[in-house]
This record gives structure tokens, sequence and C-alpha cells, in this order.
């Protein structure tokens, strides 16, 4: 089932319609920042998320370069350039036995890459705060 969701989840990352995120999340889905202490609990709050780092991190240069799967548990560790700062970080993604994502966890290093990610990311979800 995994390989189903993240054949979905490819097709959004390169296309970056991020209007397919709610065909492939849960309604119960938790999404674990890089950024932020609390996990976001539910499909809004990890939609919300995903395409705020839709906007920041793929970009031109973005790449996944790797992926290990197991059941259904996935590991892709990406790289991208960002304002000139190279990227390297992996996304963690659980789906339940219908494919739907549960639990995503992004992780980021290095450090100058996560604290300009976070001033880029704090910004877009206030943009999305204030369309909403």
């Amino acid at each position: 089932m995994m390989q189903t969701t993240l054949a979905k989840w490819h097709k959004i990352a390169a296309t970056k319609d991020v209007q397919g995120l709610s065909k492939i999340l849960h309604e119960d889905a938790i999404f674990h920042s890089p950024v932020v202490h609390t996990p976001q609990k539910g499909k809004a709050l990890t939609q919300m998320y995903l395409t705020a780092a839709f906007h920041v991190l793929t970009g031109d240069d973005f790449k996944y370069v790797r992926e290990v799967v197991s059941g259904n548990n996935a590991v892709l560790e990406f790289e991208t350039i960002v304002d000139g700062i190279t990227i390297n970080g992996v996304d963690m993604i659980t789906c339940d036995d219908d494919g739907l994502i549960v639990d995503f966890k992004v992780m980021v290093r290095p450090l100058k890459a996560m604290n300009m990610l976070h001033q880029k990311m704090m910004a877009m979800l206030e943009q999305h705060n204030k369309a909403s």
C-alpha cells in the first residue's frame, strides 16, 4: 500500500498540486514540524503545514535522493537550495492499511537551514491564516 501512496505523493510534489493532499491524508493525520515543538493534529493542520512546506522548499532544486520503505513506513531523503542555503532533510511517512497518511514527520539539517526555514514557514503560515 505504501508504494501506491508514495506514487501519489511524488506526483503531488512534482506538480505542486497541493489540492491532491486531501486525497492522501487521513482525517486524524499528525504532522511533526522540524521547528514546531508540538505535533499538529488533524487533516486540516497537516495539509496547511505541508502546503506551506511545498511553497518554501520545492523550488527548481528540490529532489528526493533516497527512499527507504518498510511496510506502511517510508523515509524519503531530500535536498534543495533555498536562498543560497543547501538543505538536507527527510520526510518520515506512515500510512494506514488504506494508504492514507496518518503521520508525517520532517527533519532538516543544518542549523542554518533550520533557522531560515523557521522564518519562511512562519511567514507562509501567517499569510495562510490571513487569507482564511
